[in-house]
């Protein structure tokens, strides 16, 4: 797997909210995802210990026709850094294929494997030792589903994520309009098979994947008043987990990367669980790298 680096800056000493514990740059740069060249960006403390930091992949949700492709990832970068400035964990803030500058075309498989190739990333170039995967809406959905597949990630906290595609997969010609309209997908030809492309669809499926996590733990956010992904969908993936902490906000809306108590409770959770994690390592999620 191969990077390059397009940008290097030197982060100020007070960060995002101006009482920073941690001095901290971001590296923007390309990562290998199927064949795919996928941004990313990176949030990371000056100092790191060798071979046993922490990471978080960051995973935006799916572009609206009033914030369209090219700044989904980008609107995330603040609570990149906020997350790294509090933690002083390395934060990596993708920009899932069709998206921004990344490469190919949207699908949910091809922005489950981005997920995944991410946490490889992390893990082969940055010497991460634990990597959790947070993510918004559909992003939430592809973290649960790849810890659910793959050993390297250590826990998931999703917010607002649906709990099923099955919108999607009753009506994939609605959807294809919808992915070209908000410029997710950028090539005419693609999909050159579209019920291939659709089938697809039904291989994520989020409640199976969180009762497949195999007991890493899972923080659901979701706002009470959510009217694009209702919090029963929060309800039922927990159920499906069994031991998930379930966090309804009240009064909020599916703009929850906004409101600063879903902030308080994700850097709050990642801090308490990767505590539990290093002082119980037993069982060790990062060891592994398989798909």
């Amino acid at each position: 797997m191969w990077f390059s680096v397009l940008t290097h800056y030197q982060r100020p000493e007070i960060g995002v909210t101006g009482n920073g514990k941690h001095r901290e740059q971001f590296v923007k740069l390309r990562f290998d995802s199927d064949g795919f060249e996928i941004a990313g960006r990176l949030s990371k403390p000056e100092k790191t210990p060798k071979g046993h930091a922490t990471g978080v992949i960051l995973c935006h949700g799916f572009p609206s026709l009033s914030t369209g492709d090219h700044d989904v990832a980008q609107s995330y970068y603040d609570l990149a850094d906020l997350i790294s400035e509090q933690l002083g964990w390395i934060v990596f803030a993708i920009t899932y294929r069709g998206c921004g500058s990344s490469q190919g075309n949207f699908s949910l498989v091809g922005w489950l494997n981005d997920t995944i190739n991410a946490a490889e990333y992390l893990v082969e170039h940055e010497e991460v030792k634990s990597v959790y995967a947070t993510g918004f809406g559909t992003g939430g959905a592809m973290a649960i589903n790849a810890a659910s597949r793959s050993n390297l990630f250590a826990g998931v906290a999703a917010v607002s994520p649906p709990s099923d595609f099955n919108d999607w997969i009753a009506e994939p010609q609605d959807l294809l309009e919808y992915a070209r309209k908000v410029g997710v997908i950028r090539d005419e030809q693609f999909p050159q098979d579209i019920e291939q492309w659709a089938r697809e669809l039904e291989q994520i499926q989020t409640t199976i994947a969180a009762e497949n996590m195999g007991g890493k733990p899972l923080l659901l956010v979701h706002g009470s008043d959510d009217r694009v992904v209702p919090s029963f969908d929060a309800r039922v993936i927990a159920d499906a987990h069994g031991e998930a902490d379930l966090r309804i906000i009240d009064g909020a809306t599916h703009r929850l990367r906004f409101d600063p108590r879903t902030t308080a409770v994700l850097i709050g959770w990642l801090d308490r669980t990767n505590r539990s994690k290093i002082k119980n390592p037993e069982p060790d999620y990062s060891v592994g790298k398989d798909k």
